[in-house]
């Protein structure tokens, strides 16, 4: 048995003892391998919950309900108003704290409801080598983290996720929409929406992995280093630059140090 094959049935192993479970979906690409893993085990006693929150696209809620319809899982979807939450709009360094301290009590009160034992979430061993403060609510709400327990990366996650024949094998890493703004900049609806829509219009020309960072009237476009040379294509840029003025940035911009994950944490609060 290779190193990878322990890890999955120590995974699978760990969704069986859990009994019952809602596991907390965003149809990406850890979510879909825990959730379909964790309904292969426990069947009907695995519940997807989706938050729907202004952080979230449209395209993600979708997905989601795509995927448990397909798949026989049951979905809840929680409407959150992220907005509201102390902590969120104000946007400091660790927002994602105060986001997921929320977001996880919403569907541990979900999961009481429906009488399932616990709350998983798609939290990885690489997760850990990264700034990411909504660890700490995870770890403080008592949240289970199966993937991350069975030692699993990123990489493996893929590689399992394409031997189970699961679309997201090759998804793109996708963060919430708030990871646009520096922090220190008071998150709104409309740039919210902006960050969507412009990511949206990357994506209908193409482009596989990409982020649209706001700096007031500026948008910054991240792309992975092999994608660059199609934006300055003439009616490639022409098409975002359109876009991006109807979306009202007065400025469009491509940062040449290309995508990279955690970028906006190397900003300085403004």
């Amino acid at each position: 048995m290779s190193v990878l094959d322990e890890k999955f049935e120590a995974l699978r192993g760990s969704l069986r003892g859990l009994g019952s479970v809602a596991v907390a979906y965003s149809a990406g690409v850890d979510s879909t391998l825990l959730l379909r893993v964790a309904a292969d085990v426990l069947g009907e006693r695995a519940v997807a919950v989706t938050v729907d929150g202004a952080s979230v696209p449209r395209r993600e809620v979708e997905e989601a309900r795509e995927f448990c319809a397909q798949n026989g899982i049951r979905l809840l979807v929680l409407p959150l108003d992220q907005l509201d939450i102390r902590g969120f709009r104000e946007n400091p360094r660790d927002r994602c704290y105060y986001c997921k301290k929320s977001i996880f009590t919403a569907i541990k009160e979900a999961a009481e409801r429906e009488g399932l034992a616990c709350v998983a979430d798609g939290s990885n061993v690489d997760d850990l080598s990264d700034y990411r403060p909504g660890l700490r609510a995870i770890s403080e709400l008592g949240i289970k983290t199966p993937l991350k327990d069975a030692g699993l990366t990123k990489a493996e996650i893929r590689q399992l996720s394409k031997q189970l024949g699961l679309r997201t094998h090759d998804k793109p890493s996708f963060a919430c929409l708030a990871s646009r703004i520096p922090y220190g900049v008071e998150i709104t609806a409309e740039d919210l929406r902006r960050a969507e829509l412009g990511e949206e219009a990357l994506r209908g020309l193409g482009f596989t992995q990409y982020r649209v960072r706001i700096h007031g009237s500026v948008a910054r476009i991240e792309l992975l280093p092999e994608e660059m040379p199609r934006m300055l294509l003439p009616e490639v840029s022409s098409a975002v630059s359109e876009r991006f003025e109807e979306l009202g940035f007065a400025f469009t911009a491509l940062d040449l140090r290309g995508y990279r994950v955690g970028a906006m944490n190397l900003v300085k609060s403004e």
